[in-house]
């Protein structure tokens, strides 16, 4: 498995919208791979949520994790977190 560094721009994204680096990390190394905008490559993977995000209750949460390989790592660019 490749090496997986969150830039700190999106270090600061994970904690607005909700996600943890745990799931980042899973979301990469696991998740359904496709091609991005700009030379990146996406990740994306759906978990069981079950809570409140902003006073809504949501069943699931999609990840999508934008990166770019450098080297033998990737680099998470930024994070998008989808509630449904």
């Amino acid at each position: 498995m490749d090496e997986i560094e969150i830039h700190h721009h999106a270090l600061q994204r994970i904690e607005e919208r909700g996600a943890s680096i745990e799931e980042i990390k899973e979301t990469v190394s696991g998740g359904e791979e496709f091609p991005a905008k700009y030379d990146r490559t996406g990740f994306r993977k759906n978990f069981s949520f079950d809570n409140l995000w902003n006073g809504k209750h949501y069943a699931n949460k999609q990840i999508e994790c934008y990166c770019v390989k450098e080297n033998n790592h990737w680099l998470v660019i930024t994070v998008i977190v989808k509630y449904y």
